[in-house]
């Protein structure tokens, strides 16, 4: 029973890993996804989040086998 993690781009440098797996049970929003896979660092302003690959927010609920993603937001010009 676990949650899956991912770091893309930027967030990944930062932190020095691109995944993690979490225990399902100590998790329940994205938030806290965070907050135990970057021993409660600071999440950037403007850091997207996705569960199951939709955008959702940092209080969305999450549940055994989803996968959260962290990624900064694009931008092109």
């Amino acid at each position: 029973m676990s949650i899956s993690i991912k770091f893309f781009a930027s967030l990944r440098e930062q932190l020095g890993r691109d995944d993690c797996e979490l225990a399902a049970e100590s998790v329940h929003t994205v938030a806290e996804a965070w907050s135990q896979a970057t021993d409660n660092a600071a999440m950037p302003g403007n850091t997207l989040m996705a569960l199951n690959m939709e955008y959702v927010d940092a209080d969305t609920p999450v549940s055994d086998g989803d996968e959260v993603a962290f990624f900064p937001p694009v931008t092109g010009g």
